[in-house]
């Protein structure tokens, strides 16, 4: 008979340039161009759930007597590698690089318009 076995987590979590808050746009899926808020990031597993992005259908049933089942829309988790930064400004996606200042603190800038995020 064979077991059930889960899958392996990764021992360390990745370093992810996407933090909670930014605007990104979707560039590979079935969302693709579409835009909104990261939610959350799951570094361990190199994901994020971005806002009315990858949208999926989940039926509740009723927990107490007396209540009805409920169906729910919320948020999947997206790969970090199918998301790019969006500049709201400028309304372009772009690559983001580190840049560190001659104070020592590293800064996150859009490589297409020099904007800085942080």
């Amino acid at each position: 008979m064979a077991t059930a076995t889960s899958k392996a987590k990764p021992s360390d979590r990745i370093k992810m340039r996407i933090r909670k808050g930014d605007t990104v746009q979707v560039i590979a899926g079935k969302d693709k161009g579409k835009t909104g808020e990261v939610l959350r990031t799951l570094p361990n597993e190199n994901r994020l759930i971005v806002e009315g992005v990858n949208m999926r259908t989940r039926h509740e049933k009723p927990t107490q007597e007396g209540e009805t089942g409920r169906i729910v829309n919320e948020e999947a988790s997206l790969h970090a590698s199918n998301v790019m930064l969006y500049s709201t400004a400028k309304k372009v996606a772009s690559r983001v690089e580190i840049v560190v200042e001659k104070d020592g603190s590293k800064k996150r800038k859009l490589k297409k318009t020099g904007e800085v995020l942080d």
